[in-house]
């Protein structure tokens, strides 16, 4: 007897099919990572960031090639308002809804506080934090009108406790996780959910470079930088991965976290447990 067996997808697997999501800074790394998971579950996506111009462009092809959903491109710029306006303005018009929120665009600088540039302060505080609040006004009327939305912050453990010589960060993601809290009370009777994940170290191509430098810095070996440096305050003393990311942000979008909100969820091996 001959038995054929049909391969199917799991329901879950395209759990975000008919869906448009928007992710600022997903034109590498961890923004880029959450918008494959977001685009293989089923969702149309807006990419955003920084890059060459040709690279994107084979990033956004080769994203809807892999998942057959449309993919399309912004590069405004996450300091300017207007810019910020119009980006959401053309996924509407592009899509015709949005559905998904994912503010991801985030920048760093490492300084003492009493050495702490200005310009490095208020940079920060605008793409990791302004920027939020502008892509959620702006898009909570079109949540508003489907009756659906999920809103979903990169925050970081910066959000819930803090380091030295971070200053800037540490007040962006504290306030991204305040910020959450605040449009999660405002929507909670309108299908809008708005939630802040919590990353420590995730292995990103930027990391991989820290780790060279802080190798070659310090005279020791990788391993020592991974285990004792960068992750010295993550008990399980590994990265977290864009591949977790992304399927955490999935579930969060999907239909079955729609009573999670104004929650700060930490992906961060044990680091806020201390």
């Amino acid at each position: 007897m001959n038995i054929q067996l049909k391969t199917q997808t799991s329901p879950a697997a395209r759990s975000l099919a008919g869906r448009v999501s928007l992710v600022t800074g997903s034109t590498s790394g961890i923004g880029l990572g959450i918008a494959r998971a977001l685009a293989e579950a089923g969702s149309a996506v807006v990419l955003n960031g920084l890059g060459h111009a040709a690279e994107i462009v084979r990033t956004r092809d080769r994203m809807a090639e892999d998942f057959g959903v449309k993919v399309t491109y912004s590069a405004a710029d996450m300091t300017k308002p207007e810019a910020i306006a119009g980006m959401i303005d053309t996924a509407l018009a592009d899509h015709g809804r949005l559905d998904v929120l994912v503010n991801n665009a985030g920048i760093q600088h490492v300084a003492p506080l009493d050495r702490f540039p200005p310009e490095k302060w208020d940079a920060i505080l605008s793409i990791n934090l302004t920027s939020a609040f502008h892509t959620m006004r702006l898009a909570l009327p079109a949540m508003r009108k489907n009756g659906f939305g999920r809103i979903i912050n990169i925050a970081s453990a910066h959000g819930l406790v803090g380091s030295p010589f971070k200053a800037a960060y540490v007040a962006a993601k504290h306030g991204i996780i305040g910020l959450t809290r605040v449009a999660a009370l405002e929507t909670a009777e309108q299908g809008i959910t708005c939630n802040a994940i919590c990353p420590g170290y995730v292995y990103t191509p930027l990391v991989e470079a820290q780790i060279d430098g802080q190798a070659r810095a310090h005279g020791i070996s990788r391993e020592q930088v991974i285990h004792d440096v960068l992750l010295a305050q993550q008990p399980n003393r590994r990265f977290a991965t864009v591949e977790e990311l992304g399927a955490f942000t999935v579930f969060l979008a999907s239909d079955a976290a729609a009573s999670i909100t104004g929650t700060a969820l930490p992906v961060d091996g044990g680091w806020t447990a201390h």
